[in-house]
């Protein structure tokens, strides 16, 4: 996923370039002229060259949003394993399709391989973070959880590195570079045949108490699974009580509104952070402090994606997920603010473009301490069993669609504000900060029925009591939560 989302900025002006030659709207001739070989300054400007390379960049967003919803029916039918190995299908097909796109139409084979690739990419947000909530231990669930974010920075990273122009990001190997999004998928197809299936998958949805035990075992080595089993069992009656979620029920239900609200405005608050946007503004931010090959800053800016990843693994089952959240949000915020300062002034004194220069490395650094990695595996903890897949459907769509909508509107937001635009940003991420301060209850060390519990506090403002579940009871009247 992470190389997917980093590889199509590189070799962006080499892959327009075959678009239009192509299409046939490429001058060879003038593109000699003004470039020499044709390959440094030549610009396609033509509007179906531009077209169809915004719809290779956005198409991978559009397939992530649709497929999210397809994460609670894939993970449920044959397993979260199993469903994991059917869906590198997808990848391997999307990575063939462009590693081939010099053979045939260029423009529809990238673009129908994006779309493919944010396909695979839509499920396996879901079902990655699902497996993983469900095997981990409690105590160590925050850093297992960590270890997803972790992945997506260093394929990020990779993409980066071998996109270089030396490497393969020319107009020679740009396919290969493309194609290789399918090789992660062969890697994990080989890995998945060694993983055990989830315990609370087999106990809980399928009844298999032998098989979650042998299961437990394969995780933990030989030892006495009674207590796992026990917490399981509890978990299951609980399950039971429970309808059957579908998406369309957990948003109906009352239950369930306070988890689900602060699933998605965790979603909400990692795409609307502006971390995208301080990526699509690092290389002019970098040119402009005088940096000579701002693309190895930018490289610069991936390493540190990876070493605060890092600090977040081995903190967050220590300093909690609430706590690296507010000091997340919290610090950028302020680098927001020192960001737009930078900007502003940077034509009045030279030395403000350093200052943006450090304004998005401390951006980035609290970015992945706390809402980079969070959001994708506190909503396996916020929801029992049998809502779990359908709320992490909707929190992996609600992801998808603020990428698209970040991704698409960001440039006129830019003509819009100019230099001032970190400001919307700060503005948001403030009221982020608030928000998990006063309603984001700590899940660290805490079972799944723990944090369920603290849920059932907080929205009834004090615990729980028999008049308040019969009134809980009135209000569903009627309906099939009831």
């Amino acid at each position: 996923m992470g190389y997917s989302l980093g590889v199509i900025n590189a070799p962006q002006k080499v892959i327009e370039r075959h678009y239009a030659r192509s299409l046939g709207v490429y001058n060879e001739d003038l593109a000699r002229s003004e470039g020499g070989n044709g390959t440094e300054h030549e610009k396609p400007t033509d509007p179906s060259v531009v077209m169809y390379w915004s719809l290779s960049v956005a198409i991978f967003s559009v397939g992530g949003m649709l497929s999210s919803f397809l994460v609670s029916f894939v993970g449920d039918f044959r397993g979260r394993i199993k469903g994991m190995l059917a869906i590198n299908v997808l990848a391997i097909t999307a990575g063939l399709l462009m590693g081939l796109a010099k053979m045939g139409t260029p423009h529809l084979m990238v673009i129908a391989g994006r779309a493919i690739m944010g396909l695979y990419c839509g499920l396996s947000s879901g079902l990655v973070p699902l497996y993983i909530g469900e095997i981990s231990p409690v105590k160590y669930r925050g850093a297992m959880g960590a270890l997803h974010q972790l992945a997506i920075v260093i394929g990020i990273l990779i993409s980066q590195v071998i996109g270089l122009d030396f490497l393969l990001g020319n107009d020679y190997m740009w396919h290969i570079l493309l194609g290789l999004s399918g090789a992660p998928a062969i890697l994990q197809s080989l890995l998945l045949l060694v993983c055990p299936e989830s315990p609370r998958y087999l106990y809980i949805k399928q009844g298999k108490v032998e098989d979650a035990c042998k299961s437990l075992k394969r995780l933990k080595g030989d030892y006495d699974t009674s207590k796992d089993i026990a917490e399981m069992k509890a978990e299951k009656e609980e399950a039971m009580k429970e309808a059957k979620m579908s998406i369309l029920r957990l948003l109906r239900s009352s239950v369930y509104r306070q988890q689900l609200f602060v699933a998605l405005m965790m979603h909400f608050s990692q795409q609307f952070s502006g971390i995208n946007a301080i990526f699509y503004y690092s290389t002019s931010i970098f040119q402009t402090a005088g940096v000579g090959q701002p693309v190895y800053a930018t490289i610069g800016v991936g390493v540190v994606n990876i070493i605060f990843t890092l600090v977040s693994v081995l903190m967050v089952d220590r300093a909690g997920r609430r706590t690296l959240t507010l000091v997340g949000l919290g610090g950028m915020c302020c680098c927001a603010v020192a960001m737009t300062v930078g900007l502003a002034f940077q034509g009045a004194y030279s030395w403000m473009s350093y200052v943006s220069m450090v304004a998005i490395f401390m951006f980035v650094s609290f970015f992945e301490i706390g809402p980079g990695p969070i959001p994708w595996f506190i909503v396996a903890e916020i929801f029992s069993q049998g809502p779990r897949p359908a709320a992490i459907a909707l929190a992996g769509f609600c992801n998808w669609t603020c990428n698209f909508i970040v991704g698409m509107f960001f440039p006129y937001l830019v003509s819009l504000c100019g230099s001032y635009v970190f400001i919307v940003f700060a503005v948001l991420l403030f009221g982020f900060t608030l928000f998990i301060y006063f309603r984001v209850p700590e899940t660290k060390g805490k079972t799944f029925e723990e944090i369920a519990a603290v849920f059932h506090r907080k929205h009834g403002g004090v615990p729980p009591s028999k008049p308040q579940e019969e009134a809980e009871m009135v209000q569903l009247k009627g309906s099939s939560e009831a």
